[in-house]
């Protein structure tokens, strides 16, 4: 079965919402779009190069796709644009009945329904980027596989978050990690099977040992 890796930008707060452009997604009223942009560096650049190098297919919800084929296809001379641009790309929407974007195809449908039967299929892993519509419910569904995070060191407040409510217990296994000149630390996270249960309580003294340490005093 395919992976599912999600590429997102969080603060450190855990707000993903609008983190390209004051534009992006102003949805109850968040003044803050625009939050990424001035972190990048070479750092970023070559992480985000090595996810693009990776081969997989491009999984969007409709709003970012509509923001993603208004832009990339424009852009020329850009490793980043001409991957995206050469992907094999999936828009899951309700609403789309066409994509315009070269190489994209529409799932219809429950979203959830048909991402899962798209990773049932053969071919290559699918990432997503943005999307935080698309993404709570691939969340609460427990189909994502790999969480590749990138934490810029900033508080926002309030916005749409990454992890909401329902989202799947589970335990992550940190598989790489790298820390931007400006600060952002991205880091790759698998999913381990169940949430690692211990206990730092003490365990009760046996009737021996508060005997003992009773005649110590």
């Amino acid at each position: 079965m395919r992976k599912l890796h999600v590429t997102t930008f969080v603060s450190l707060d855990g707000v993903m919402q609008a983190p390209g452009g004051p534009e992006e997604d102003p949805t109850n009223d968040f003044a803050l779009g625009g939050w990424s942009a001035t972190y990048w560096d070479d750092v970023m650049g070559d992480a985000m190069a090595s996810i693009m190098a990776r081969g997989d297919e491009l999984l969007l919800g409709r709003k970012t796709y509509e923001l993603f084929a208004g832009h990339w296809p424009f852009i020329t001379d850009d490793p980043i644009a001409d991957a995206l641009n050469g992907m094999t790309k999936h828009v899951a929407s309700r609403t789309l009945t066409e994509a315009t974007w070269s190489g994209t195809s529409v799932l219809s449908g429950d979203a959830a329904d048909s991402v899962g039967a798209l990773k049932g299929t053969a071919g290559p892993d699918l990432v997503v980027h943005g999307s935080g519509d698309l993404l709570q419910t691939l969340v609460r569904h427990d189909l994502v596989d790999v969480f590749h995070v990138w934490t810029f060191p900033l508080l926002l407040g309030r916005g749409k978050r990454l992890f909401g409510e329902g989202t799947v217990p589970g335990g992550l296994t940190l598989t790489d990690n790298r820390i931007s000149k400006t600060g952002v630390v991205i880091g790759t996270y698998e999913r381990a099977g169940e949430v690692p249960l211990g206990s730092f309580q003490q365990d009760e003294p046996s009737e021996a040992e508060v005997n003992r340490r009773a005649h110590l005093t």
